[in-house]
């Protein structure tokens, strides 16, 4: 075989990303669904656990990953997963671990790293994320501080919340139908919601839009917009009705809400109050589809597997919308956006913009 032929080859070799099966480590698909499953066990017993992550900090440094992969074979407990999160990312899911022992378990594998060869960078990610506040220094670092392989100063706290790696990005082609969307639902609907602005104006005192702070993605907050279907001062006499609230779980809905104008009622059960929202979508804070987004105080109430539903942009329509609306428990309103984020696809959405059109005409759970 020629000389040209052989390194070709050897280039091509050497360009592939790194394997499971060459390391006797799990996959990513395989890594992904192991922190899942750690995820759903920690939601379901109250066990919390930690992620360490390393990454390689050139190209060329993926060997040292290699030999880090078969120091991290010899050293996990039975109960520990190590795996590839990428091609020049190394990780181990490592349950019933503080943070402080998973950047032993980093700081450890560093220093098994040859001198002449450069160290990966170190993450540690924990959940569920509320445990950052309750997991203190290690034993025997009373300032909270420990040494990392490369000398550094770090906290034992420092971690950031698993929900940031497993957090789901918008994909492109969902962007793109939420833009064409949303770019035609303005201008088809632009009478219409030019004639319910002006007929809110003249019916009662106040603004015509109504915008309050959502939770969205990873709970980050955004201002959502609606039509306003209530009187001026709606949000100071919530407190007064909370002892109404007739859905369970941290959701508040009252179908006779005496804050709700006349006017209001009728654009609630035609849903004609939602489409401002439109312009949400076009922002880039919601989707055509995904989990409802839950006032503030409401989505930082949920616990657990509840807060799974913020891994994706939150949406003006899903699963929930299209087979009970406001005739469903918390807990199954939860479990549909989860039905959502594990099956997303573009088929997916625009089966469920097609069926969210007879469900709004008919008013179904509509209040």
């Amino acid at each position: 075989m020629p000389l040209a032929k052989i390194l070709g080859a050897a280039r091509k070799f050497a360009s592939l990303p790194l394997r499971d099966d060459w390391c006797g480590l799990h996959s990513p698909v395989e890594l992904r669904r192991i922190i899942e499953r750690e995820r759903a066990r920690t939601d379901r017993n109250g066990d919390p656990f930690t992620l360490v992550t390393l990454v390689a900090r050139r190209p060329d440094d993926r060997v040292t990953l290699v030999q880090l992969a078969a120091e991290l074979r010899r050293r996990l407990r039975l109960i520990d997963e190590a795996g590839w999160l990428g091609r020049d990312e190394l990780a181990a899911v490592l349950p019933s671990t503080p943070v402080a022992g998973a950047w032993k378990v980093a700081d450890d594998l560093c220093l098994s790293v040859a001198p002449e060869q450069a160290l990966p960078v170190c993450k540690v990610y924990c959940y569920p994320s509320d445990w950052l506040a309750e997991d203190g220094p290690a034993p025997g670092q009373a300032d909270g501080k420990a040494q990392s392989a490369g000398g550094e100063s770090k906290s034992s706290e420092s971690a950031e919340p698993l929900e940031t790696l497993c957090s789901l990005p918008m994909p492109r082609w969902k962007r793109g139908l939420d833009i064409l969307g949303a770019s035609v639902g303005l201008t088809l609907l632009s009478p219409v919601m030019l004639g319910a602005a002006a007929a809110i104006k003249f019916s009662s005192p106040g603004p015509v839009l109504f915008k309050q702070a959502r939770g969205g993605r990873l709970g980050k907050r955004f201002v959502m917009y609606k039509f306003r279907s209530m009187v001026v001062d709606a949000e100071q006499r919530k407190r007064e009705l909370l002892a109404l609230n007739e859905q369970d779980g941290p959701a508040f809905k009252l179908s006779a809400d005496p804050r709700v104008t006349p006017l209001g009622r009728f654009l609630r059960t035609t849903s004609i109050d939602e489409l401002p929202q439109l312009i949400n979508v076009l922002k880039g804070d919601m989707s055509l589809v995904g989990p409802r987004p839950l006032p503030c105080d409401e989505s930082d109430a949920c616990r657990g597997w509840q807060r799974r539903r913020l891994d994706v942009t939150p949406g003006l329509t899903c699963i929930w919308q299209v087979r009970g609306r406001s005739q469903v428990s918390f807990a199954d309103w939860c479990r549909m956006d989860l039905q959502y984020v594990a099956s997303r696809s573009l088929l997916r959405d625009v089966t469920l913009i097609a069926l969210t059109l007879p469900a709004v005409l008919l008013r179904r759970g509509a209040r």
